[in-house]
C-alpha cells in the first residue's frame, strides 16, 4: 500500500466514497480513511434501515386497511427481532457491497481514525500518508442534550440496536427524525408521544405540510406535545420521566428518543495542523467549489452544516471529482431547488420555497394553488387518509418556485416534479400537462 495519493478522502460514507469513485474513473490514485462500517450514516444508521422499518410501518397500515377490500381478519402480530435481523443483514451486505467497489476500482481503505499532521499529511494508526488533495467527508452524529440523565435515554443511533419494540416511547425533537421514527413506533403498536421544544413539528416546512402531517399523526395516535424544553431525564418505578424546564413532566416510558440535531464529526481531526477553519459549531465552511480556506483541501456532505442530505453529498463528491481530475473547470453542485422527502406517515415530498419564504422573497408577485382530497385508495374503508398539495408560483408568467406534496405516493412523484421545477416550469406547463387518472399525481397538473 503507498503512503502517497492524488486523493485522500477521510470517511467512508456516500459522499466520500462516490467522490473516490468519480475519482479514479479520471485516472486518480485514490486512499479512503474510515473507522466504522463503509457506508457511512445513509447506510448504517439512516435513510436505508430508516427505509425499511418506514415499509414495516406501511405494511401496518396497510393491512389495517386490507379488510375494506375484502381481506377480513386479525392482521397478524409484528415480530420486531425478525425485522430487525432481516434488516442488518441487508445493511450488513451493503456494506460488503461498498468494500467490494472500491477493491474493484484500487481504491486503498484504511480503518482508523484519521488526523492531521500538516495541510497535505494525515496521521493513522500511527502511519502517515499524503495527497495533493484532501477531502473531508467525515459526517456528523446525533446531539445528546447536556442535562442529567440524559444518558438514559438513546439517540437514532440506538433505536436501531433495539431487539425489541419499546410499548411507550418519547421522542424529543421536531425534525426528520423524530416524525420519522415516530410514525414507525405508532404504526407498529407503540404508545408514542413527540414532545416538541417550539411551535410543532418540522419548523422550517411548509406550513400546510406541518399542518396536515400533524392531523395525521394525531389520527394516528401520537401524542404531541409542544413548547418543551428537557430540564433531565430520570428512572422512576414507572419507567423513565421526562422534566421540562417550566415544570411540565411526562413519565411512564420505556424508552426516550433525543432527536435534538446532529454535529460534524470533527473532534479528533486536528484541523488547526492543517489550518483548515471551522466556525463555533464545529462545521467546516466551504464555498462553492467545497473548498475550505486551505487551497487543496475540500469538505463535503453534513460535515459543511450545509443541506444534510445524502444524494446532496453523493452530488457535491461527484462535481467536485469532475472539476479536480475530469476537466469540468465550471463543475459544482448548485444548493437550490433541493427535492427531499421526509418519510412520515404519510410521507411529505417537498422541493423549492414554503409560502412563508415566497412572500418574503416575492411579495404580491406570489400566487398559490392547492388540493386537498381523500385518495381513492381510502374510498371503501372507515379510515380515510388525506392527502394534500400546493403549487407556489411567481411573476405574470406563474413559474413554480414550491411544490409540496403529503400523502400516498408523494415520495415517489416528487422526482419527477422537481426536474420540471428546476427546468424553470410555470404553471402553464403543468396545465397543458395531460392527466394520468386517477392517481393522485393528477392533482398537481389540474389545479385552479
Amino acid at each position: 500500500m503507498s503512503t502517497n495519493y492524488n486523493l485522500i478522502v477521510i470517511g467512508g460514507g456516500s459522499g466520500g466514497l462516490a467522490h473516490a469513485q468519480r475519482a479514479v474513473e479520471y485516472g486518480a490514485t485514490a486512499m479512503v480513511v474510515e473507522s466504522g462500517r463503509l457506508g457511512g450514516t445513509c447506510v448504517n444508521v439512516g435513510c436505508v434501515p430508516k427505509k425499511v422499518m418506514w415499509y414495516a410501518g406501511s405494511a401496518a397500515h396497510d393491512g389495517h386497511l386490507a379488510e375494506s377490500y375484502g381481506f377480513p381478519g386479525t392482521p397478524p402480530a409484528h415480530d420486531w427481532l425478525a425485522l430487525k435481523q432481516r434488516r442488518d443483514a441487508y445493511v450488513e451486505r451493503l456494506n460488503g457491497i461498498y468494500a467490494s467497489n472500491l477493491d474493484r476500482k484500487d481504491i486503498d481503505v484504511v480503518r482508523g481514525r484519521a488526523s492531521f499532521v500538516d495541510s497535505r499529511t494525515i496521521k493513522v494508526n500511527g502511519r502517515q500518508y499524503r495527497a495533493d488533495n484532501i477531502v473531508i467527508a467525515t459526517g456528523g452524529y446525533p446531539v445528546v442534550p447536556d442535562i442529567p440523565g440524559a444518558d438514559l435515554g438513546i439517540t437514532s443511533d440506538g433505536f436501531f440496536e433495539l431487539e425489541t419494540m419499546p410499548k411507550r416511547v418519547a421522542l424529543v425533537g421536531s425534525g426528520y427524525v423524530s416524525v420519522e421514527l415516530g410514525g414507525v413506533l405508532a404504526a407498529l403498536g407503540a404508545e408514542t408521544t413527540i414532545l416538541t421544544r417550539f411551535d410543532g413539528v418540522l419548523r422550517s416546512f411548509d406550513d400546510m405540510l406541518r399542518g396536515e402531517l400533524t392531523a395525521a399523526m394525531t389520527e394516528d395516535g401520537i401524542n404531541v406535545h409542544e413548547h418543551f424544553v428537557p430540564s433531565k431525564l430520570t428512572r422512576d418505578g414507572d419507567g423513565l420521566t421526562l422534566h421540562s424546564k417550566d415544570g411540565q413532566r411526562f413519565g411512564g416510558f420505556d424508552c426516550v428518543i433525543w432527536a435534538v440535531g446532529r454535529a460534524p464529526s470533527v473532534s479528533d481531526l486536528a484541523l488547526h495542523k492543517a489550518g483548515v477553519n471551522a466556525d463555533d459549531d464545529g462545521f467546516i465552511p466551504v464555498d462553492q467549489w467545497q473548498a475550505t480556506n486551505v487551497e487543496h483541501i475540500f469538505a463535503l456532505g453534513d460535515v459543511t452544516g450545509a443541506v444534510a442530505l445524502t444524494p446532496v453529498a453523493i452530488a457535491a463528491g461527484r462535481r467536485l471529482a469532475d472539476r479536480l481530475y475530469g476537466g469540468m473547470t465550471d463543475r459544482y453542485l448548485e444548493y437550490r431547488d433541493i427535492a427531499t422527502v421526509i418519510f412520515s406517515h404519510p410521507p411529505i415530498g417537498t422541493v423549492g420555497l414554503t409560502e412563508r419564504e415566497a412572500r418574503d422573497q416575492y411579495g404580491d408577485e406570489v400566487a398559490v394553488f392547492a388540493s386537498s382530497f381523500i385518495p381513492m385508495r381510502y374510498a371503501l374503508g372507515d379510515k380515510k387518509v388525506r392527502s394534500a398539495m400546493k403549487l407556489i408560483t411567481v411573476g405574470a408568467e406563474q413559474r413554480i418556485v414550491g411544490c409540496h406534496v403529503i400523502g400516498d405516493g408523494a415520495d415517489e412523484m416528487m422526482q419527477g416534479f422537481a426536474v420540471a421545477i428546476r427546468m424553470g416550469a410555470t404553471k402553464r406547463h403543468f396545465d397543458d400537462t395531460v392527466a394520468i387518472h386517477p392517481t393522485s399525481a393528477e392533482e398537481l397538473v389540474t389545479m385552479r
